[in-house]
């Protein structure tokens, strides 16, 4: 015997639909008004980093060769075994510390705190002359300071005026000529950086901190450089990206020399790639110079991420 479940007579109410969603573009649609700059950033970024890459790990030389042949890591190997090498990368890291991390970002800020209360006569007449140093070529920059610095320039002459001994600036102290060279060119662009970060400091907060009786220092420490250190990092970034790539203003100066004392990465590349002919050799360390500004950027990345 079988038996049937009672019918109720009443239709099972059918449940809650989900709202249809307004169809969107696929993302082939979505990424064609970024096919130009991808093009492009393929073209003129991309392919010159992998001719490079695929010519580090070369032999190939400017001097008549047949053919190169690969040679793996041996390019790298021997960068790392040359005292030349290591020579340069001490050097370049005091000339960026000293010119970038300390002189251009310390002194770009000073001018741009004073400035803040400077006259408006003071501060076109500043801003003047820093921007002026920084928009000049850097080959005309270079021989400037070439002249500045030299045995019969001006600092020797004010030297001896007086009554100060006088010395070969370039002779004797060239890695701090050079870097003094490179603060004294790219100091306006900090400074221009850190006086649109000031300007966008409440001027509530500052007369309240006065008002408490905070002194410039305190003001300085607790509140302007924490307002300000995303602007501080973005500055850092990229002023250490250019120095590490700074070749005409030294090589206008002292051309690496005496001895290799003032002779960084840049020269170092260009001295075996163009003047020693092997070009796969000087490739390799130009990489290694790309792999130390990606460290940094990395780094100042980090410091720019959103505190949680």
């Amino acid at each position: 015997m079988t038996t049937t479940a009672p019918h109720t007579g009443l239709a099972k109410a059918p449940g809650p639909t989900a709202p249809r969603r307004p169809r969107r573009p696929g993302s082939l649609v979505r990424a064609l008004p970024l096919t130009p700059a991808v093009v492009l950033l393929l073209l003129f970024l991309a392919s010159p980093i992998a001719y490079c890459v695929s010519i580090a790990f070369t032999d190939l030389q400017l001097t008549g060769q047949a053919e190169d042949s690969f040679v793996g890591f041996e390019n790298f190997t021997r960068a790392f075994r040359d005292e030349a090498f290591r020579n340069a990368v001490w050097l370049t890291l005091v000339f960026t510390v000293l010119s970038s991390l300390v002189g251009q970002n310390t002194l770009g800020l000073a001018l741009a705190a004073l400035m803040q209360r400077a006259s408006k006569p003071v501060r076109t007449l500043t801003g003047g002359i820093v921007v002026t140093a920084w928009v000049l070529p850097e080959v005309v920059a270079g021989f400037l300071l070439y002249a500045f610095f030299r045995r019969e320039g001006t600092l020797n002459a004010i030297l001896d005026w007086l009554h100060l001994p006088s010395q070969n600036w370039l002779f004797t102290l060239p890695i701090l000529a050079v870097s003094f060279a490179n603060v004294w060119r790219g100091t306006a662009f900090s400074m221009l950086v850190y006086s649109a970060a000031l300007n966008e400091i409440p001027q509530e907060i500052t007369e309240a901190a006065e008002v408490d009786g905070a002194g410039g220092r305190r003001r300085m420490w607790h509140i302007t450089l924490p307002m300000i250190r995303r602007s501080i990092a973005t500055n850092l970034m990229l002023n250490t990206l250019q120095t590490l790539s700074v070749f005409g203003l030294i090589w206008v100066m002292t051309r690496g020399g005496p001895g290799g004392k003032s002779q960084t990465l840049p020269l170092f590349m260009y001295e075996q790639a163009f003047q020693n002919s092997l070009i796969g050799y000087g490739t390799a360390v130009a990489l290694l110079l790309l792999l130390v500004g990606s460290l940094f950027s990395l780094v100042y990345l980090r410091l720019l991420r959103t505190e949680v």
